[in-house]
Protein backbone atom coordinates (compact mmCIF):
# COMPACT_ATOMS: atom_id res chain seq x y z
CA UNK A 1 0.00 0.00 0.00
CA UNK A 2 1.63 3.63 -0.37
CA UNK A 3 0.03 6.43 0.54
CA UNK A 4 -0.81 10.02 -1.10
CA UNK A 5 2.73 11.77 -0.97
CA UNK A 6 0.69 14.55 1.84
CA UNK A 7 -0.80 12.40 4.02
CA UNK A 8 2.74 10.61 3.83
CA UNK A 9 4.67 13.50 4.98
CA UNK A 10 1.89 14.12 7.86
CA UNK A 11 2.07 10.79 9.25
CA UNK A 12 5.65 10.11 8.78
CA UNK A 13 6.33 13.30 10.49
CA UNK A 14 3.82 13.37 12.50
CA UNK A 15 4.68 9.99 14.25
CA UNK A 16 8.12 10.47 14.59
CA UNK A 17 7.62 13.75 16.38
CA UNK A 18 5.10 12.76 18.23
CA UNK A 19 6.67 9.70 19.58
CA UNK A 20 10.25 11.19 20.16
CA UNK A 21 8.77 14.43 21.54
CA UNK A 22 6.25 13.23 23.85
CA UNK A 23 8.76 10.19 25.22
CA UNK A 24 11.54 12.85 25.63
CA UNK A 25 8.77 15.11 27.12
CA UNK A 26 7.20 12.66 29.48
CA UNK A 27 10.83 11.05 30.43
CA UNK A 28 12.07 14.22 31.18
CA UNK A 29 9.26 15.11 33.63
CA UNK A 30 9.11 12.17 35.52
CA UNK A 31 12.38 12.27 36.50
CA UNK A 32 12.79 15.76 37.37
CA UNK A 33 9.48 15.76 39.20
CA UNK A 34 7.98 12.42 39.87
CA UNK A 35 4.32 13.92 39.41
CA UNK A 36 1.26 12.55 37.31
CA UNK A 37 -0.07 15.88 37.23
CA UNK A 38 3.05 17.38 35.85
CA UNK A 39 3.63 14.82 33.00
CA UNK A 40 -0.33 14.70 31.87
CA UNK A 41 0.20 18.72 31.41
CA UNK A 42 3.38 18.35 29.57
CA UNK A 43 1.43 15.43 27.40
CA UNK A 44 -1.51 17.49 26.59
CA UNK A 45 1.14 20.86 25.78
CA UNK A 46 2.89 19.14 23.32
CA UNK A 47 -0.21 17.35 21.67
CA UNK A 48 -1.46 20.68 21.17
CA UNK A 49 1.43 23.62 20.71
CA UNK A 50 4.04 20.93 19.63
CA UNK A 51 1.40 19.61 17.07
CA UNK A 52 0.58 23.37 15.62
CA UNK A 53 3.90 24.24 15.51
CA UNK A 54 4.70 21.08 13.32
CA UNK A 55 1.97 21.50 11.54
CA UNK A 56 3.55 25.02 10.11
CA UNK A 57 6.91 23.93 9.75
CA UNK A 58 5.66 20.93 7.31
CA UNK A 59 3.46 23.57 5.60
CA UNK A 60 6.30 25.86 5.29
CA UNK A 61 8.64 23.42 4.21
CA UNK A 62 6.33 22.26 1.51
CA UNK A 63 5.93 25.74 0.43
CA UNK A 64 9.43 26.84 0.08
CA UNK A 65 9.75 23.59 -2.54
CA UNK A 66 7.57 24.84 -5.08
CA UNK A 67 6.79 21.46 -5.98
CA UNK A 68 3.08 21.49 -4.65
CA UNK A 69 -0.48 22.18 -5.09
CA UNK A 70 -2.35 24.36 -2.14
CA UNK A 71 -4.63 21.27 -1.78
CA UNK A 72 -0.89 18.85 -1.47
CA UNK A 73 0.53 21.61 1.20
CA UNK A 74 -2.88 22.22 3.25
CA UNK A 75 -3.49 18.00 3.29
CA UNK A 76 0.34 17.55 4.83
CA UNK A 77 -0.41 20.69 6.83
CA UNK A 78 -3.32 19.23 8.01
CA UNK A 79 -2.14 15.57 8.79
CA UNK A 80 0.91 16.46 10.09
CA UNK A 81 -1.38 18.01 13.00
CA UNK A 82 -3.94 15.19 12.96
CA UNK A 83 -1.10 12.41 13.33
CA UNK A 84 1.43 14.17 16.29
CA UNK A 85 -1.62 15.15 17.81
CA UNK A 86 -3.49 11.61 18.00
CA UNK A 87 -0.21 9.88 18.82
CA UNK A 88 1.04 12.43 21.41
CA UNK A 89 -2.05 11.89 22.60
CA UNK A 90 -1.63 7.64 23.16
CA UNK A 91 0.53 8.09 25.71
CA UNK A 92 -1.95 9.61 27.94
CA UNK A 93 -3.46 6.37 28.37
CA UNK A 94 -1.06 4.58 30.63
CA UNK A 95 -0.46 7.91 32.50
CA UNK A 96 -3.77 8.08 33.29
CA UNK A 97 -4.68 4.16 34.16
CA UNK A 98 -1.36 3.16 35.66
CA UNK A 99 1.36 4.12 38.40
CA UNK A 100 3.13 6.82 36.81
CA UNK A 101 7.02 4.44 36.93
CA UNK A 102 5.16 1.75 35.59
CA UNK A 103 3.32 3.94 32.78
CA UNK A 104 6.35 5.37 32.01
CA UNK A 105 7.82 2.20 31.09
CA UNK A 106 4.51 1.40 28.90
CA UNK A 107 5.32 4.55 27.28
CA UNK A 108 8.40 3.72 26.26
CA UNK A 109 7.65 0.46 24.58
CA UNK A 110 4.77 1.97 23.03
CA UNK A 111 6.95 4.63 21.41
CA UNK A 112 9.70 2.27 20.32
CA UNK A 113 6.54 -0.66 18.86
CA UNK A 114 5.51 2.38 16.70
CA UNK A 115 8.59 3.55 15.36
CA UNK A 116 9.52 0.16 14.85
CA UNK A 117 6.44 -0.49 13.15
CA UNK A 118 6.56 2.45 10.99
CA UNK A 119 10.12 1.98 10.06
CA UNK A 120 9.75 -1.64 8.72
CA UNK A 121 7.17 -0.32 6.87
CA UNK A 122 9.29 2.54 5.30
CA UNK A 123 12.33 0.04 4.83
CA UNK A 124 9.61 -2.52 2.69
CA UNK A 125 8.38 0.20 0.71
CA UNK A 126 12.05 1.60 -0.37
CA UNK A 127 13.32 -1.62 -0.72
CA UNK A 128 16.24 -0.95 2.07
CA UNK A 129 17.17 -3.23 5.08
CA UNK A 130 14.44 -3.54 7.61
CA UNK A 131 17.02 -4.12 10.51
CA UNK A 132 19.00 -1.00 9.84
CA UNK A 133 16.17 1.61 9.73
CA UNK A 134 14.59 -0.11 12.33
CA UNK A 135 17.79 0.29 14.18
CA UNK A 136 18.53 3.55 13.08
CA UNK A 137 15.59 5.24 14.27
CA UNK A 138 15.51 2.98 17.58
CA UNK A 139 18.74 4.68 18.64
CA UNK A 140 17.76 7.78 18.00
CA UNK A 141 14.98 7.39 20.26
CA UNK A 142 17.12 5.30 23.02
CA UNK A 143 19.54 8.70 23.07
CA UNK A 144 16.66 11.08 23.38
CA UNK A 145 14.92 8.46 26.13
CA UNK A 146 18.00 8.22 28.07
CA UNK A 147 19.29 12.17 27.54
CA UNK A 148 16.17 13.47 28.89
CA UNK A 149 15.93 10.92 31.88
CA UNK A 150 19.47 12.24 32.89
CA UNK A 151 18.59 16.11 32.48
CA UNK A 152 15.64 15.58 33.90
CA UNK A 153 17.37 13.93 36.95
CA UNK A 154 20.10 16.23 37.34
CA UNK A 155 17.48 19.27 37.31
CA UNK A 156 15.43 18.07 40.21
CA UNK A 157 19.23 17.40 42.20
CA UNK A 158 20.35 20.26 41.38
CA UNK A 159 17.32 22.82 41.80
CA UNK A 160 15.10 20.81 44.72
Amino acid sequence: MKLDHSIGVGLSFGLASGVITTLGLLVGLNAGTHSRLVVIGGILTIAIADAFSDALGIHMSEESENQHTEKEIWTSTLSTFFFKFIFALTFLVPVLLLELDTAVMVSIVWGLFLLAVYSYYLARREKINPLHAIGEHLLIAVVVILATNFIGSWIAATFS
